[in-house]
Formats: structure tokens, C-alpha cells, sequence
């Protein structure tokens, strides 16, 4: 009785230790085009992923040698979600070369314009948006009317009870650099600044793998949460590379602790692409939109994920030539799973955690399929 007790209590230990509680995360998809105009096909992708976020790219800031300043580039044009109703995050983008060159002053200047940069956007969506819905709204109640007193209802207190609601969708913002030991000390100050700015709105800071597992070297943004980028974790243009896009052996050298002191959200990829090269030499990206197999005459299987090409052609804007090899680059299924797994044994999970992918687009949701995708949310 007492060896069926002990080892009954030893499969329960083991049980606990290898069980992992599974999490309702938030599912989220990173926008990260220049033109956010969603369809009744987007809408019809929310819902089947059961979608309740979007982090939505506001506009990139680079360094302007020639002026000294960081300088604006790839704003948002519009923003129109349809029927979708989630809750999204601006984010900007903002390169090492920004915070690594400005000063203290103009950082504060930074802070300044990218709240107001931020504010214009969203009140322009807001504006747009809320002013469709009260036209909408007055236009069917105008239908419903009978009689020769019909009377059109005045939009303006529509619109900004509309508005209101709306901007209750927006809840923080997220600062996306790829910040370096050197830089850091400058980063982490405006990163204070824009907290100020935004005393409304919780602040995000993207987390790249190596600022990760060198923590204690690149320091924690204070912020108040860290989103953690778990893709482009190798060199695209080395032709020895089998994909930059990530694999989960390379995610497991830098999850090597749960030490973390923010609260992180993760990022993980769901694209892929074509890279090309002649000799050793990176020459560029193709289109997405290509099958490689379908012509035989001018693309030659050379090995998994990878073709020759065997005559000069021009594929989209760019020329290739006989010769040159062409890398397909995507993540498995069953690296995805893997690559999940990693995380939940190290990063703390739990409902409030968001879970998103890179990026929103209906050809790489289509070709991973919404089941599959529901399943990597579930998993968590």
C-alpha cells in the first residue's frame, strides 16, 4: 500500500512539473503598412481569430545627417477599420541613430512633436471615423420618417459622443529602437519624456532577444511594459543563413532566464519572403506573390526552400540573372509550436499578456490558415 501511495504521489509531481496552464491571452496582430483600410474580408479575419488588438505603426523617425534632427518618414495615411471594433496601439518607430545622436534638449523637443505627431493621426481617425457613423445614423433615421416634417437630426452631438467611445480603443503607446549599450542612457531619458507626455497612456517599449539575455548590459526601458520581438534573430543577408527569420534553436540562446523585471507581451512572426543572392552577394527581396514552381524553364529547385535561377529575367523591379539563388523563408508549423513552448517555460504568461504576429496581411494569414493561428493563441 505504501509503494502505491509513493509512486502515485510521484506521477502527481510529475504531472505538475510538466503541465503548462494554458492562458486566454489578448490576440493581437501587428499593421505595419502605410494605408490601414479594412474590408469586409479584414472584418471577416477579426472575427475568426477572435482578434481584440492591433498595433497599429503610426510613422518611422530617422536621423537627418544634413539637418542634425530626426526627421519623420512612412506616416500613416488613414486609418478606416470598418466594422472592426479593437482596441490599438500607436506605435513608432525610432532608430539608434535618432537617440544615439540627439541631445538632451532635443529630445525633449522629440518628446514634444511626437506627442503631438501621435494626437494628430489619432484625431483625424477619430474625427473621420465618428463623423461616417453620425452620417450613417442620421441618414437612416431620415429614412425612417414618414410624413412631409421628416427632419435631419444634428450630427455634431453624434459625433462627439462617437469620438469619445473611440478613444477609449486607445489605451498606450508602444516605442519601437533598437537601442545599443551606447545609446541607451538617451533612449531610456526620452522614454521619460513621452511618459509625461502621455500621462493618460501606459507606455511600451519593444524588447529586442539580445536586450534580453543582456539585460543587465542594455538595461530595462522604463516603461511600463516590454513588447518581446521574437523574429529576425540572424543576419538575412549572409547566404549561409537557413532562415533569419528565426528558428527555435536560435530563440533558445537568448530565453535563457526568467529574470525579466518588466511585463512583457510577445511578437512572433507569421511572414515570409524570397531573398536573392548572386555569388555571396545579398542583392535584395522579392515579391511574396511569386510561385517559383509553376516555370520550370527559369527556376530550378536547388534544396529545401531554395531555387536557381537558370536564365535572366526581370521578376518585378528587380533583374536577375542566370545563377542567381533565391531563399524562401517562412516558419514551420511545427517551429512556431516549438518556439512557443520555449517561451511559456521562461516568460510569465497570464490573460492581461498579448500575443501578437507580424504582420496583418491576408496572404500570410491565408497561407497559415485561421485555425492554425488560433491554435498558436490557445497554446499559450
Amino acid at each position: 500500500m505504501k509503494r502505491y501511495f509513493l509512486a502515485l504521489l510521484i506521477i502527481q509531481i510529475l504531472f505538475s512539473s510538466c503541465h503548462h496552464e494554458n492562458h486566454n491571452v489578448i490576440q493581437s496582430f501587428c499593421f505595419w503598412k502605410t494605408n490601414l483600410s479594412f474590408d469586409e474580408k479584414s472584418d471577416s479575419l477579426v472575427n475568426d481569430l477572435k482578434l481584440k488588438h492591433f498595433y497599429v505603426r503610426y510613422f518611422d523617425l530617422d536621423w537627418n545627417p544634413y539637418r542634425k534632427q530626426a526627421q519623420p518618414l512612412a506616416s500613416i495615411q488613414s486609418i478606416y477599420f470598418n466594422k472592426t471594433n479593437c482596441q490599438f496601439t500607436p506605435s513608432i518607430f525610432i532608430t539608434n541613430d535618432v537617440v544615439l545622436n540627439s541631445t538632451k534638449v532635443q529630445l525633449d523637443t522629440l518628446a514634444n512633436r511626437i506627442y503631438n505627431r501621435v494626437f494628430a493621426i489619432s484625431d483625424a481617425y477619430f474625427t473621420q471615423s465618428a463623423s461616417s457613423y453620425a452620417n450613417q445614423i442620421v441618414s437612416e433615421n431620415y429614412e425612417k420618417q414618414n410624413g412631409e416634417n421628416k427632419k435631419m437630426m444634428d450630427t455634431e452631438p453624434i459625433v462627439i459622443k462617437r469620438k469619445l467611445e473611440l478613444k477609449k480603443n486607445i489605451q498606450d503607446i508602444l516605442i519601437d529602437c533598437d537601442w545599443s549599450e551606447k545609446s541607451k542612457e538617451n533612449y531610456f531619458y526620452l522614454l521619460q519624456k513621452i511618459k509625461i507626455k502621455f500621462p493618460n497612456y501606459k507606455i511600451e517599449a519593444t524588447i529586442r532577444l539580445w536586450q534580453y539575455k543582456y539585460f543587465e548590459k542594455t538595461g530595462i526601458p522604463p516603461v511600463d511594459s516590454g513588447l518581446l520581438m521574437c523574429y529576425n534573430m540572424t543576419n538575412p543577408e549572409s547566404r549561409k543563413t537557413e532562415n533569419s527569420i528565426g528558428t527555435n534553436n536560435d530563440l533558445e540562446k537568448y530565453i535563457v532566464h526568467n529574470k525579466y523585471n518588466l511585463k512583457l507581451n510577445v511578437a512572433l512572426p507569421l511572414y515570409s519572403w524570397s531573398l536573392v543572392f548572386r555569388g555571396d552577394k545579398f542583392k535584395g527581396i522579392l515579391s511574396n506573390d511569386i510561385d517559383f514552381t509553376k516555370d520550370e524553364s527559369v527556376f530550378k529547385k536547388s534544396g529545401d526552400n531554395r531555387f536557381i535561377l537558370i536564365d535572366d529575367v526581370r521578376v518585378g523591379n528587380m533583374y536577375l540573372r542566370n545563377g542567381d539563388e533565391i531563399r524562401i523563408e517562412k516558419i514551420s508549423n511545427s517551429e512556431l509550436e516549438d518556439m512557443i513552448s520555449t517561451l511559456t517555460d521562461k516568460i510569465k504568461i497570464d490573460n492581461k499578456t498579448r500575443v501578437t504576429f507580424f504582420s496583418f496581411d491576408k496572404k500570410y494569414i491565408n497561407d497559415y490558415g485561421t485555425q492554425n493561428i488560433s491554435n498558436y493563441y490557445s497554446q499559450f
